[in-house]
């Protein structure tokens, strides 16, 4: 990629960038686009600041970037949890890394790549002259690179520190302001025996907490299949929704001119009909609600409520049986975080399931070579027209071979593996996974190790390694400085990719063009004259999270090999920050919270960065001839390794689990307080399974308001 492509790719993406949020910031002054713009606001009963119609409601503006700065951590804390702030806290440390690290590569690093060969630099790569391939070989300037490694590592090392450090006492801090939490006092069982004297599995786990833990235990909640119950419900919900329409249809035929007096009424003989099925349904619902404990429906899993958090602790974190696979105990997720259906699937089978979705993960990775190598094709436009000769018409047009060369492939790219987040959050929900965060976790997982395969390790081979194989067979002797040069001849196009999913990726997620689109549809067609109804959605962490770790990574790998990529990083971070905030504080909603649990796997995310960085150059100083380098990386990679190992032994326990000291303070909190017998009596009622929970269908007007579905 030349200069003049990187120079265009920039413009394109600024351009695009400020177009959309100029655009975003006319839209969200707009009444109208409220329910998408605020829906969060809204959903909470907050009014919008939208002022009477002027010229300034036309005209774009920034001061949604100063409020997004006023922002404090403490708010986003109070408003939205730990799980918001962990995210938060992460583009924070993206911001403070490569600030510091900019300064030091491009004020010691560039000037020293620049000046490091005494043979003119004739390569066609435009970063290449300010990269660590510039350096000749042997010389001893690569030792300043060694201590720059030293202080990227090092510098990394003591940031994961405080931020963990932090993070943990703000976890133990949130799970005390969360004392009234249902979940505290509650744990899952699976895998529960029968009784063998009743034949019934709720008896069995009565009696078992009562004998091994009279002190603490206080009640259980038996899980049934209703999946024959789901469906029922399923159909009352969908009565209800067509006699909702049907009246709004009626209600607008009798005001039109239009329309008359018998179109109303047949609206209104289809109300009535619909209404009677409805309560027929209902009783339905309730007969079998009744029979379902009769017919002993019962599922081998039970959420079982103690007393205490002390109890629920020690019971969660211990083997309760000599066969480790008959009452496995856990925490149980938050009542809201639960996902009921999947509590059926028996826990041997997991495994099995979640093997099955390791291999179907791994084998979108292996399909989505073809595009990523198309795209490495692209951006060596003159490997593509030895092989493609049509592709030389494109130098017949002016700047078109920068806008393809420079543009195109990061924008292809990031096209493609925008469905990856979606394709891995549907195989997770196949993993029979208890808690939408689990959930959300295993999908995080696997996106971001897709985008460490196919983005950064397959874009780098296949754009950089394959094009050269065939001349390095002729001259073997050239092969490590073809191997060396490969590395930093990606950055340039490892710059495009961060500009496009930073300027243009940001950019569109605060505009949500699809979202806007959707709304504008119903607005107009089967919704049309009906009161509009926020769009809520949650933070979708298995979406953000990966590709912001991976731009971190690609930044820590490069910052020794071409520390001119670290200031595209800074900007990428800071539109990040005040995008996200905005977002946070307008549009996401909470639907559960882990109290910081995403935070280990960014740490394991950023520490396999600094590994990756440390590994590369390894091979980088042996190339150039440096194997002395080469050897004093080791100790800096083990020093690395012990870290993590000692993080993992110092903070992940925490995270993981409540220990029983937090669990009895906070017991202890609540006693002096007078709220433990009221928060235990709301954990009782917490974990009601949704088929047992009496709902309301009935129609405003109607014999149908009372609910129709009382508890079994």
């Amino acid at each position: 990629m030349k200069a003049e492509s990187l120079v265009v790719s920039a413009a394109i993406n600024i351009g695009l960038a400020i177009l959309i949020l100029s655009l975003f910031s006319i839209l969200k002054k707009q009444p109208f686009y409220a329910p998408v713009y605020y829906a969060r606001r809204l959903s909470l009963g907050h009014r919008t600041d939208h002022q009477s119609f002027s010229f300034r409601r036309l005209l774009p503006e920034l001061n949604w970037i100063s409020r997004a700065v006023r922002v404090t951590e403490e708010e986003i804390l109070d408003n939205c949890g730990l799980d918001v702030l962990v995210f938060v806290r992460l583009l924070k440390f993206g911001i403070r890394f490569f600030v510091v690290c900019s300064i030091v590569g491009v004020l010691v690093l560039v000037p020293l790549n620049y000046t490091g060969s005494t043979v003119p630099n004739t390569s066609s790569h435009s970063m290449d002259a300010f990269t660590i391939s510039n350096i000749s070989s042997g010389s001893d300037r690569l030792w300043v690179h060694f201590s720059f490694l030293c202080f990227v590592s090092c510098y990394g090392m003591y940031l994961l520190y405080q931020e963990y450090n932090d993070l943990l006492f703000k976890r133990v801090q949130q799970l005390c302001n969360r004392r009234s939490e249902p979940d505290q006092f509650t744990i899952l069982v699976r895998e529960i025996p029968l009784c063998n004297e009743h034949k019934t599995r709720g008896c069995s786990v009565d009696h078992f907490f009562s004998k091994y833990h009279p002190y603490s235990y206080e009640s259980f909640q038996i899980l049934y299949d209703g999946k024959h119950l789901d469906k029922l419900l399923c159909q009352a919900k969908s009565l209800t929704k067509k006699i909702e329409d049907l009246r709004h249809l009626s209600s607008t035929k009798k005001y039109s001119r239009n329309s008359s007096a018998s179109d109303a009424w047949k609206y209104d003989a289809k109300i009535e009909q619909l209404e009677d099925m409805l309560q027929t349904l209902g009783r339905e619902i309730r007969r079998i609600q009744c029979r379902m404990t009769i017919e002993q429906k019962e599922l081998p899993v039970a959420f079982v409520t103690f007393s205490s958090r002390w109890g629920a602790v020690l019971a969660a974190q211990s083997q309760q049986h000599t066969n480790p696979l008959l009452w496995i105990t856990e925490v149980a997720p938050e009542p809201r975080d639960v996902i009921w259906q999947n509590l059926a699937v028996q826990y041997r089978r997991l495994p099995l399931y979640r093997i099955v979705i390791i291999v179907a993960a791994s084998l979108l990775t292996i399909f989505f070579v073809i595009p990523v190598t198309a795209v490495q094709g692209i951006a060596k436009y003159d490997r593509l027209k030895k092989w493609f000769p049509p592709a030389m018409a494109v130098d017949l047009i002016p700047k078109l071979r920068s806008i393809i060369t420079g543009y195109l492939p990061s924008a292809i790219l990031n096209g493609c593996i925008y469905i990856v987040p979606f394709a891995m959050i549907g195989l997770a929900r196949l993993a029979g996974y208890i808690s939408r965060s689990k959930k959300d976790i295993n999908a995080c997982n696997m996106v971001f190790y897709f985008l460490v395969g196919n983005v950064f390790f397959l874009s780098l081979l296949s754009g950089s390694l394959l094009d050269q194989i065939g001349e390095s067979f002729f001259h073997p002797k050239d092969i490590p400085n073809r191997l060396a040069s490969a590395v930093s001849a990606q950055a340039d196009f490892f710059v495009t990719y961060i500009l496009t999913n930073g300027l243009a990726g940001f950019s569109l997620e605060i505009l949500q063009p699809g979202l806007l689109l959707w709304d504008t549809l119903k607005s107009y067609t089967w919704d049309h004259g009906k009161k509009k109804h926020p769009y809520v959605y949650s933070l979708p962490y298995y979406r953000i999270i990966p590709f912001v770790a991976l731009c971190m990574l690609i930044g820590i790998v490069y910052a020794v090999v071409s520390p001119l990529l670290l200031p595209f990083l800074v900007g990428y971070f800071l539109l990040g920050y005040v995008v996200f905030i905005n977002q946070i504080e307008n549009v996401y909603i909470t639907t559960y919270e882990t109290c910081g649990r995403y935070w280990p796997y960014i740490h394991h995310y950023i520490i396999v960065a600094i590994i990756l960085m440390q590994v590369t150059t390894i091979g980088l100083f042996g190339l150039k001839a440096k194997p002395s380098a080469s050897f004093s990386v080791i100790p800096l990679l083990v020093v690395t390794i012990l870290f993590n190992e000692y993080c993992k032994i110092r903070f992940l326990p925490t995270f993981n689990q409540v220990s029983v000291q937090d669990a009895k303070k906070n017991d202890e909190l609540d006693k002096k307080d007078g709220l433990m017998e009221e928060n235990v009596r709301k954990a009782l009622d917490a974990y009601s399974p949704p088929c047992l929970r009496p709902l309301d269908l009935g129609m405003e007007g109607t014999s149908s308001t009372k609910p129709f579905l009382s508890p079994a």
